[in-house]
């Protein structure tokens, strides 16, 4: 589970993907299993969360690893560079966006 907190030296990633809402399902079900089989497994991956809106025409994912090299490293691996040519399929964009936490509330 994400721990968002301005305290961690966490890398973040935001990644949103933008589809209709007949692939919606078949996206969520690619990432998934992307996770489930490869992110979660790569050094350095601490927690992720996948988000739909009510639409369905929105993914957005967020997650977080030790270090902005380990999420860079998952992303030109072979095994991720073949997902995500498969996942590029599903939708109309997608892009990961890394961040710093500025502030939290709550």
């Amino acid at each position: 589970m994400p721990k968002i907190s301005q305290s961690n030296q966490y890398q973040t990633v935001i990644t949103t993907f933008e589809m209709t809402p007949g692939t919606c399902q078949d996206l969520l079900d690619a990432l998934t299993s992307a996770y489930d089989e490869f992110i979660s497994k790569q050094p350095g991956f601490i927690s992720a969360g996948l988000h739909v809106n009510d639409a369905q025409t929105r993914i957005a994912n967020y997650s977080q690893w030790e270090r902005r090299e380990d999420f860079q490293a998952m992303l030109r691996s072979d095994e991720m560079r073949e997902r995500n040519r498969k996942i590029n399929l599903l939708c109309r964009s997608f892009e990961p966006v890394m961040y710093d936490v500025a502030k939290t509330y709550g």
